[in-house]
């Protein structure tokens, strides 16, 4: 077996120069999906399935987030996204629906400890998060530092899998060279990891069809890809999904699901 740093340069290796288009044969599933998604022929309903309707605003309010889940809940969204402090308010609101509460880890810098992470991923777990959005040590993998990355992901994957909770973890890609980006996807998966996940959508930019493309290939069919930050459209999103993302992040998920054009702006 590779060590951790022989797999990553491997997969450096492997991802230089231009990328072509993904090809999913390995999974009948994501083909089907992305391709869809290229023709503009994804049912709405199937859209909206894919969407973490997300409210991470530092200055958001109650009745914004009762409004969250009663949204969520009307469009058969796949989840509210939202800090651990606001998930009681959104689990009650959702009870008896298919629509997931998650949480989001270490947010938005990922420069706590890895024993923070773990007890707020535990505490997000006992609050009722069925999935957890954690935030990469940025600086830590920028440093070259990679084992020390993959052993904070790997904590906080370990402590959600007492409750069979997935683990997505965030790139935050506007930061990161494609090589860090490479070697992000290589440790995400290493550690156990469901998704990668590309952005906060608190820093300079978000998610960009050439990263989701890069994610994709460098994961492979069998690893989710979560685009978010910047996606305010219907057309936006179905770029994503075309080139790999199988989950959506987004603040303007009632527009994206009824191909509106939203107002809104900042954050997700």
């Amino acid at each position: 077996m590779k060590s951790l740093r022989e797999e990553i340069q491997a997969a450096i290796a492997a991802h230089t120069g231009p990328l072509g288009r993904f090809d999913p044969a390995g999974s009948t599933t994501l083909m089907e999906l992305m391709r869809a998604a290229e023709t503009g022929s994804l049912p709405g309903p199937e859209l909206a399935r894919r969407i973490d309707h997300t409210l991470l605003k530092a200055d958001a309010r109650h009745d914004e987030f009762e409004k969250l889940a009663t949204e969520a809940r009307t469009h058969s969204f796949a989840s509210v996204c939202v800090n651990s402090g606001r998930l009681p308010e959104v689990v009650s609101r959702l009870a008896g629906s298919p629509v997931l509460p998650i949480a989001v880890v270490g947010f938005p810098l990922g420069a706590m400890e890895t024993e923070a992470k773990v007890a707020e991923t535990r505490r997000a777990l006992d609050l009722g998060a069925k999935e957890i959005d954690m935030v990469l040590a940025i600086g830590v993998l920028k440093d070259g530092a990679y084992e020390g990355v993959e052993k904070d992901v790997e904590a906080v994957v370990a402590a959600a899998k007492t409750r069979k909770i997935p683990v997505k973890v965030i790139l935050e890609t506007c930061l990161l060279t494609r090589e860090e980006k490479i070697a992000a996807c290589v440790i995400a998966k290493r550690a156990g990891a469901a998704f990668v996940k590309t952005s906060t959508g608190f820093a300079a930019a978000g998610a960009t069809v050439e990263d989701i493309r890069l994610m994709r290939t460098v994961v492979g069919p069998d690893m989710g890809v979560k685009a978010s930050g910047g996606i305010r459209t219907r057309a936006d999103a179905l770029k994503m999904i075309a080139e790999g993302a199988d989950r959506i992040g987004a603040s303007a998920s009632v527009a994206i699901a009824t191909a509106g054009i939203s107002a809104e702006s900042g954050g997700y």
